[in-house]
């Protein structure tokens, strides 16, 4: 397992203890167990994803890039270059996925390159064009999907550097070829269940 992998997973198991059990299930006294509310969990897990995933644009994608060493690009697996921003959140969030914490993360947009990253529902339509106007707050809410409860929190998405503009303006895919530095180009979506396994 890769270092990231490690780091992911890791992240994703300290996140479903915080939701799904109390952090001090061992204690003798009622008093000292903790619950953390949904909005405060989504809020820790948004702060990660975000940090991770600047992170990972600024320092890795456009360092390496600028020095001539490697590229990211959109068919990374097949041309053994870097993932995209996006594609790192996608990945880091399957990964997550796969340690059972039944939290799911990924970004969405009004103007989605890939068709799949558009809002899936009324709830995210409604959750993107607030955060449009409400950049510093997520747009929240329960929503029942299948017979099951979730909480539901959208972050704004902002282009935090150039390579994330240049890839969205210069796509053919791409409905929105205007972006500039800072402005939001989409939501990160972060889903809590709230019913029990």
């Amino acid at each position: 397992m890769g270092k990231r992998q490690s780091v992911m997973g890791t992240a994703a198991i300290v996140l479903a203890v915080l939701v799904y059990g109390d952090v001090s299930s061992n204690a003798k006294d009622p008093g000292d167990q903790v619950a953390l509310s949904p909005a405060t969990v989504a809020d820790y897990v948004h702060a990660v994803i975000e940090a991770d995933r600047t992170f990972y644009t600024i320092n890795i994608v456009e360092r390496l890039q600028a020095k001539g060493v490697v590229t990211a690009t959109e068919h990374w697996r097949m041309t053994n270059t870097l993932p995209l921003p996006a594609q790192f959140l996608r990945e880091s969030s399957e990964l997550a996925a796969r340690t059972g914490s039944r939290i799911g993360y990924r970004l969405i947009s009004l103007w989605p390159i890939n068709q799949q990253n558009g809002p899936a529902d009324e709830f995210e339509r409604a959750g993107l064009q607030d955060i449009l106007v409400n950049q510093e707050r997520a747009y929240t809410g329960t929503v029942t999907s299948g017979g099951e409860r979730s909480f539901r929190a959208i972050y704004a998405d902002r282009a935090v550097s150039q390579a994330c503009i240049g890839c969205h303006n210069a796509h053919s895919n791409s409905p929105k070829r205007d972006f500039k530095q800072n402005d939001v180009m989409g939501g990160i979506v972060i889903t809590i269940p709230l019913d029990k396994p």
